[in-house]
């Protein structure tokens, strides 16, 4: 689901949640934790993006911590790797053409 913006036309998503159903035919409502209460759960199809199902993928969901206004500081952790370290841990991503077989 995207939720608010950081920047101009960054989109952010949270979740995922769980589609409750089917409004109209570009509509569907969502089902929302308590801590988002205030946010209307009814979303155009535009606000939505498919979760994929990865085996290897846990979901560790952490509730966001909403000010009155609904809205809440993005915390991130980064870490810095060599280029070099980065190549031999993921070498799909420094390959040239990403979409051949």
């Amino acid at each position: 689901m995207r939720f608010g913006k950081k920047g101009k036309l960054s989109p952010r998503y949270i979740g995922p949640f769980e589609i409750l159903d089917r409004i109209g035919p570009v509509a569907y409502r969502v089902a929302l934790p308590p801590a988002l209460s205030g946010v209307q759960n009814v979303f155009h199809v535009s606000m939505l993006r498919k979760y994929v199902p990865d085996p290897t993928h846990v979901i560790d969901y952490e509730p966001l911590q909403f000010q009155e206004d609904l809205t809440y500081t993005e915390d991130r952790e980064a870490s810095w790797e060599l280029e070099e370290e980065m190549q031999v841990k993921y070498p799909q991503l420094f390959d040239d053409d990403p979409y051949s077989p």
